[in-house]
């Protein structure tokens, strides 16, 4: 509709125009001694509107010209950046394919081009790390970090990234103190050096943001959090004082945890703190009831008589626990209930058949001079210990495939 409009704009003003010098008897009269020139304003209009049109282009011939050279540079450097986007979306598609070799080559060239030098380098380091060239991989991150050094969190993220992979987390740790500022996935990789390398006092921060960036939910959290405590506790088994700060450093929810309590059990069991362990078992087990922490109950000497009248208390709520029952068992046998041992014994076989049951029903028929009935016991627990490690050295071998 536009172009309609300025047509007969044009043809109306053609018209107007016709008309103006139809009926237009003017003359323009030029003088320049000893001539005289005297010319019809038709005509004079005419040449002064030629004489501008060619001006124009005669102007912009010349500057068109002086600019042909930066055209053609710029044309030249258009043509070379949409083939390296190109070779680049090769490399890429190729590196996700698993064709390893050939992103690495793709990668490689495209480096050569300044704009995407950082990229391109360190997509041929990963190229190369997953073909296990280590040097060429770190020769790349050194290209990227001499032709981009703008993209230097791109580098350093990566770098980190290949380091883990070989667990090689103390470099990887060093090249994540280089960034200014830690995102998300920098914090990511971070905590999973920490965990590699066992600083569980530098996790349990790391999990905490995480979480406040929504990475984790609360279940994931409080699991980190969890294993955390508990590898941090176990060890520092060795070290009473150590041991006792970093009990009461952690918040009272998650003191009640199986995995902490436990863990906190065990180092306190193993620096002879038997009261504090049993104390640690006993608040867990009020908080939620777990049958891997009650059968640590009966580890360690303590108030033997206090611990049965305890557990069978709990006993009321679980009485086909066959944990809760070996553990009754083992503390009536050590306060030489013999009766009552046996039954407690019996009763935990019958819920579920543990070698561990077995070998103290065994020594405890053994103590009474019933050999053969200590005999058939050994032998039950025996076998039934050759076959759990028979399945945990099963699925060992499976689990590579």
């Amino acid at each position: 509709m536009r172009w309609v409009l300025f047509v007969l704009a044009l043809f109306a003003l053609a018209v107007a125009l016709a008309l103006a010098l139809r009926y237009n008897d003017g003359y323009a009269l030029f003088v320049w001694p000893p001539y005289r020139i005297e010319l019809s304003i038709n005509l004079f209009a005419l040449l002064l509107g030629a004489s501008f049109v060619a001006g124009y282009l005669l102007v912009r011939f010349i500057f068109g010209a002086l600019a042909l050279p930066s055209r053609v540079r710029e044309y030249r450097e258009q043509r070379r950046r949409d083939n390296s986007r190109a070779v680049l979306q090769e490399a890429v598609g190729a590196f996700f394919e698993g064709r390893f070799g050939r992103a690495e080559k793709a990668a490689a060239s495209v480096a050569e081009v300044k704009e995407s030098a950082g990229i391109g380098s360190v997509l041929a380091a990963y190229a190369a790390h997953e073909l296990r060239r280590y040097d060429e991989r770190d020769a790349y991150l050194a290209r990227a970090e001499q032709l981009a050094p703008d993209a230097s969190a791109m580098r350093v993220i990566a770098a980190a990234d290949m380091l883990l992979d070989q667990r090689r987390f103390q470099e990887a740790l060093a090249a994540l103190k280089g960034l200014p500022e830690k995102h998300t996935a920098a914090l990511r990789l971070e905590l999973k050096a920490q965990q590699q390398a066992k600083n569980w006092d530098q996790v349990l921060p790391l999990v905490d943001q995480l979480e406040r960036r929504k990475v984790f939910d609360a279940t994931q959290a409080g699991q980190l959090r969890h294993y955390a405590h508990a590898e941090n506790l176990s060890r520092k088994a060795l070290d009473p004082r150590s041991l006792d700060e970093c009990w009461q450093k952690i918040p009272a929810d998650q003191k009640r945890d199986g995995k902490v309590a436990g863990a906190a059990a065990q180092a306190y069991l193993a620096m002879g703190g038997v009261a504090q362990a049993q104390q640690i078992i006993e608040q867990a087990l009020a908080a939620a009831w777990d049958s891997e922490l009650v059968g640590m109950y009966a580890d360690g000497q303590g108030d033997t008589v206090r611990q049965i009248e305890r557990a069978e208390q709990w006993l009321k709520n679980n009485p086909r626990d066959a944990a809760l029952l070996l553990t009754l068992g083992r503390l009536c046998a050590r306060q030489e209930l013999w009766g009552k041992a046996q039954n407690y014994l019996e009763a935990s076989i019958s819920v579920d058949p543990l070698y561990s049951a077995h070998l103290e029903l065994a020594q405890l028929h053994d103590r009474l001079g019933n050999t053969d009935a200590a005999r058939r016991h050994f032998r039950e627990s025996l076998e039934l210990a050759v076959s759990q490690l028979r399945q945990i050295s099963g699925g060992r071998r499976r689990a590579p495939i």
